[in-house]
């Protein structure tokens, strides 16, 4: 069987950059329904528990879709999964924009969520394997400067459109259609992973390779993936909790504990933006380098001690930013640029991105479980919630730690491709494939 050659550079990033997006996607709509549905409040005459319900239905879409669209994207190929799933996008916005009902915007929020969700594994996937051992770190890193910019424009958005009413809402879920229609276009030009088309020829012929023979889903809780698998789960799903809290809730409790009114809360969020896109194209830096872990560990204590901060000295606008900004820092270190990383590179083709999506729906659920007791402890004390959480992201930094130690520098797109006539599965180290790596006749 023919080998494939490593994708030249500018091709790897363009396809980084239009795979990338289904993180802007993701992060626009998140934030964009947040916002927009208090603004459906007032025009359909929604109760609280419909709003909640809205809301949840769409949190739950999207771990429920992540599952799926994992799976389907292992199965079928990472091409069609992202391809449908931009359509449904703009099926579900058609749905957003235009509801006459409650009903509809509840079966909108739901697709949402579905079809955003089933897309972020296989377009990681994709970038991972366009890429090679010198720029995947870098090219995955992308996409969280890609999820950074859909919450910086759905916010700067809702700024000039959030008090035009019904009007508004729509033009702020318009913005996301229009986008997710580019993005679908741009798609059609991006091919099936070579890796994959390779994995799925050798299963098919019955080759014995690390990638045809690692297919089911139960290969993940056994050896050699299971403590990686596991691992990532607990340290996505604890940290994740401190950064949806902050997301979904931040606001809330400025304007109910610091004593701030809404326009001085967004802009104190919005202050940090700066300092979270100089973490992310930092990490790109150092994404694909050997002081990587360093850059983790340094980021987690960051991220803790931020959290620590108003746990200790309580919930002002002072401490908030203080709090925020090592927590941008950290997270650029220390959240999903990291665990798309370890997630990319620590199991085989077949079992990528289903790998990734369970790692996602299990995170998404927590947060959802946690946002739904959120006011109830924040109205025990500012203290309670931030300290809860530096609890929480300490250990999942702490597991982390630990797993990945002495992972952080193997990656399984060295060995895959081996023959497996023994069932033997090994690892690679990245820092000999980088030195040993030879430039190809384009470079």
């Amino acid at each position: 069987m023919a080998t494939t050659s490593i994708p030249h550079r500018p091709g790897a990033w363009r396809t980084s950059v239009v795979a990338g997006m289904a993180s802007y996607i993701d992060a626009a709509s998140i934030v964009t329904f947040g916002i927009a549905i208090v603004i459906y409040e007032d025009v359909f005459s929604l109760t609280p528990t419909e709003v909640g319900l809205a809301s949840g239905v769409l949190t739950f879409g999207i771990a429920i879709g992540a599952l799926l669209g994992g799976r389907l994207g292992d199965r079928f190929g990472r091409r069609p999964v992202f391809t449908v799933t931009m359509v449904l996008i703009i099926v579900a916005i058609l749905g957003l924009v235009f509801a006459p009902t409650y009903p509809v915007i509840l079966a909108a929020a739901g697709l949402l969520g579905l079809s955003t969700g089933a897309d972020l594994p296989v377009s990681l996937s994709t970038i991972s394997e366009a890429a090679d051992d010198t720029n995947r770190g870098k090219l995955l890193g992308f996409s969280n400067i890609l999820w950074a910019c859909g919450i910086l424009v759905s916010t700067v958005i809702s700024v000039f459109v959030g008090n035009l009413g019904h009007l508004g809402g729509q033009l702020m879920f318009a913005h996301i259609g229009i986008v997710a229609l580019v993005v679908m276009l741009a798609r059609l030009s991006i091919p099936e992973s070579e890796t994959w088309i390779e994995a799925r020829e050798e299963r098919a012929h019955g080759i014995h390779t690390i990638r045809a023979d690692r297919a089911g889903v139960t290969r993940l809780l056994r050896s050699p993936y299971a403590v990686p698998f596991l691992g990532l789960i607990g340290f996505y799903a604890l940290v994740n909790l401190a950064a949806n809290t902050s997301g979904q809730f931040g606001t809330y409790l400025m304007v109910n504990y610091a004593g701030v009114d809404v326009p001085t809360a967004s802009i104190v969020g919005l202050s940090i933006a700066p300092l979270n896109f100089l973490s992310y194209f930092w990490f790109m830096r150092i994404a694909d380098g050997r002081h990587r872990f360093r850059y983790f560990t340094v980021g987690a204590l960051l991220w803790v001690g931020g959290l620590a901060v108003i746990a200790v000295f309580g919930l002002s606008v002072t401490t908030y930013l203080i709090s925020a900004a090592m927590a941008a820092i950290g997270m650029g270190f220390a959240f999903e640029t990291i665990m798309k990383v370890w997630s990319q590179q620590s199991f085989p083709t077949l079992l990528r991105t289903t790998a990734q999506g369970t790692i996602i729906a299990v995170a998404r659920v927590f947060a959802a479980v946690l946002a739904s007791a959120t006011p109830a402890i924040a109205a025990l004390g500012p203290s309670v919630l931030y300290g809860l959480l530096a609890v929480l992201v300490a250990v999942g930094m702490a597991i982390a730690w630990v797993v990945f130690r002495t992972r952080d520098n193997q990656s399984q797109f060295g060995v895959e491709g081996r023959d497996n006539p023994t069932g033997v599965v090994t690892t690679v180290d990245l820092d000999t494939r980088v030195r040993r790596r030879q430039p190809t006749p384009d470079e």
